[in-house]
């Protein structure tokens, strides 16, 4: 039992190492940041690179991994990326750290190889004897470990608690304005923020690749485990989280001693004990306080009034093209959809792609519903696609239903399973609905994916097209129709009396209910509809592909899906459609026209389209949409006797914002003319 406990420990403390640097960098800078598994692969794979592939010493290549290039990489994301985010919504942080998460793991590859590693050296030399604790082996690494949680609990809470530096760090949360009339440097400290955070990050990777493997998915795995013991300390109280990440490890480590060994109920047990500390502790919290919500760096009133007027304050673009401007684009482009399947219809391959992008258009538009018009980042929508298509071939296989019909029955299931996530988080907070949904993602993947029913053996379940839509052509035109059914059923939700509950309920919950409007109601009808488009999508790439895996709907690949319809805009539905088409497209132009190792750069391309979400909320359609608009008015003829005076031309004018009048300033004559408002 001692070795179990011992063992369990060690993992514990990668844990808590982990969720230390997720807490400090929510404390703060206010972002819980999603791509923390990321930059521990990227630091854990340079040490390899350095001590495997090199020869390094262990402990030079460690030294300079820690102490160089760890604080290095998160000085150049704070530069790049994390500065940007500073008075941002919580969506848009989010959105932004899925990003760089996305794109941080293929340029590291592109770097240094794509070979996978399912084992790699610790910080200790292999030829290290044990030691002996109580007549039980502790091996080097897991002495290295326990020092490092030593030094992090001990420097850490000093540090925030009791030096000047924590105070200047706690200060710039509460108010950066503030910070810096007091002579602090908000920059410097975030900077030193960033830096020991990627310290964190390279500590964690190098210490858990040893048993997890140096692979995005062991990083990952990492992270999301992290995120239990975070929200058990509801995401600020460093003691809290690092010891729930213990217990965690401990448990993981005990409950295998009672466990049949090689079993896969075994296999599906493990990973799911942190997700289990997170239901546990939402459950608690829920029940004493009656809602959970974060606390974001929104600052004081000095750093609301020195923000820039257009700041970003949500997540999701707040307007979209409408009237005949609308009318005319949406029937250009369903035009050139159309031509889309004709234009390849002489290449097998090509056209193959073109069927594939626009099932990915149909399922994309489950992010278009849930996070443009719902504003919530649900992190399980993948979960929904797969629900619908292994829900899609049992009943086809099962009960011998046509597949077009056991879509829509799929579709029904996933709708249930959206609603009853609604309702159970409606009283949590975006940051907590985002890990919640996670975890239920993690969950059914591990726990339902993983069913002999579905893997069968690892093939899947096979799944054909209907009779009328074998070829890759009639499919492409089956899937576009179904595509276009559904684009108009959310333009005509927007602009119903339910779409401007929707709206008012994004903008702001509480003055929603203070009108007498139901968010319940809004958000249950939103994780419904989301999740039933995701499920009829999830149909259609499993008759796309002639059969439902279970491994095709892995919960983190939905993160680099909802990266790609982010860049293209998360509100519009023309964004879906190219989303799709490109996640399908843009692989198959590299793969077919580059040299092989460049085929993970269309994952980087949408990981920094998510990253441009800091600066472009509303995504690259709406933001070239306006760019064109600008355009076209800028080359209409201007009316006769402008907003001048008579006789002087009308010159661009500055709006001097002011309490009951509107004052005009024209370059022409350096003069102010005001107006009353009316």
């Amino acid at each position: 039992m001692l070795q179990y406990i011992l063992s369990g420990l060690a993992l514990g403390a990668i844990y808590a190492i982990a969720s230390s640097s997720l807490v400090v960098t929510f404390v703060s800078a206010g972002i819980l940041n999603f791509a923390f598994g990321s930059m521990a692969y990227v630091i854990a794979r340079i040490y390899y690179w350095l001590n495997s592939q090199q020869g390094w010493p262990t402990d030079v290549a460690g030294a300079v991994s820690l102490l160089v290039v760890a604080p290095l990489v998160g000085i150049l994301l704070y530069f790049l990326l994390f500065r940007f985010l500073s008075g941002k919504s919580t969506l848009v942080k989010m959105v932004a750290t899925i990003g760089l998460s996305v794109a941080l793991p293929p340029v590291t590859d592109l770097v240094f190889g794509t070979q996978t590693i399912t084992s790699a050296p610790g910080l200790a030399s292999l030829s290290d004897p044990p030691y002996h604790f109580l007549g039980t082996p502790v091996t080097t690494n897991q002495v290295i470990t326990y020092g490092f949680l030593l030094f992090v609990l001990v420097a850490g809470t000093g540090i925030l608690r009791f030096t000047d530096v924590g105070l200047r760090v706690r200060a710039m949360v509460d108010s950066e304005a503030m910070a810096s009339l007091s002579g602090s440097n908000p920059s410097r400290v975030a900077l030193g923020v960033w830096a020991m955070s990627a310290m964190l990050a390279g500590v964690a990777g190098i210490l858990v690749a040893p048993t997890n493997g140096l692979t995005t998915t062991g990083m990952t795995e990492l992270m999301a485990a992290a995120f239990a013991a975070v929200v058990a300390a509801r995401l600020r109280s460093l003691p809290g989280a690092i010891a729930v990440s213990l217990a965690m490890g401990v448990v993981t480590d005990v409950i295998q001693k009672y466990l049949p060994a090689n079993s896969s109920f075994t296999a599906a047990i493990i990973p799911s004990i942190p997700f289990g500390f997170i239901l546990v502790f939402l459950i608690i919290y829920l029940v004493r306080s009656g809602s959970l919500r974060e606390s974001g760096d929104e600052g004081g009133p000095l750093d609301a009034a020195i923000r820039p007027a257009n700041a970003d304050g949500g997540g999701a673009a707040r307007a979209a093209v409408g009237g005949r401007q609308g009318a005319v684009t949406g029937v250009v482009f369903v035009a050139l959809l159309a031509l889309l399947p004709l234009l390849f219809h002489g290449s097998g391959y090509w056209l193959g792609l073109v069927a594939l992008g626009v099932s990915y258009a149909i399922t994309f538009l489950t992010f278009t519903l849930v996070t443009g018009e719902g504003g919530m980042l649900w992190l399980s929508q993948i979960i929904f696609a797969g629900v619908g298509a292994l829900a899609t071939a049992q009943f086809v296989v099962e009960l011998h239903v046509p597949v077009l019909v056991a879509v829509v029955l799929a579709g029904v299931v996933a709708a249930a399973a959206g609603a009853i996530i609604g309702v159970l988080t409606i009283r949590l907070g975006d940051l907590y609905v985002a890990l919640v949904t996670l975890t239920f993602g993690l969950l059914v993947e591990t726990l339902v994916f993983t069913m002999s029913r579905f893997l069968q053996g690892g093939v899947g379940v096979p799944v054909n097209r209907p009779s009328f839509a074998t070829s890759d052509m009639t499919f492409s035109y089956l899937g576009i129709g179904v595509f276009l059914v559904l684009a108009l059923l959310i333009v005509n939700l927007r602009r119903s009396t339910s779409g401007m509950a929707l709206r008012a309920v994004r903008d702001s919950e509480s003055a929603s209910r203070t009108i007498g409007l139901s968010v319940l109601q809004v958000k249950v009808i939103t994780g419904a509809l989301a999740a039933f488009v995701a499920a009829v999508g999830g149909g259609f790439l499993a008759m796309d592909a002639g059969v439902a895996q279970p491994q095709s709907y892995a919960t983190f690949l939905g993160l680099i899906w909802l990266a790609v319809v982010v860049t293209l805009g998360a509100r519009s539905i023309i964004g879906a459609a190219l989303a799709g088409l490109s996640f399908s497209l843009l692989p198959g132009v590299f793969s077919t026209y580059l040299p092989t190792r460049w085929a993970e750069v269309p994952s980087i391309l949408f990981g920094l389209g998510a990253i441009s979400v800091a600066r472009n909320p509303e995504g690259a359609v709406a933001q070239n949409a306006a760019q064109i608009r600008a355009l076209l008015s800028r080359r209409r003829p201007r009316p006769r006797g402008g907003a001048g005076q008579a006789g002087q031309p009308a010159g661009p004018a500055v709006v001097v914002e002011h309490p009951g009048a509107e004052s005009l300033y024209h370059p022409t004559n350096s003069t102010v003319t005001t107006k009353a408002l009316p």
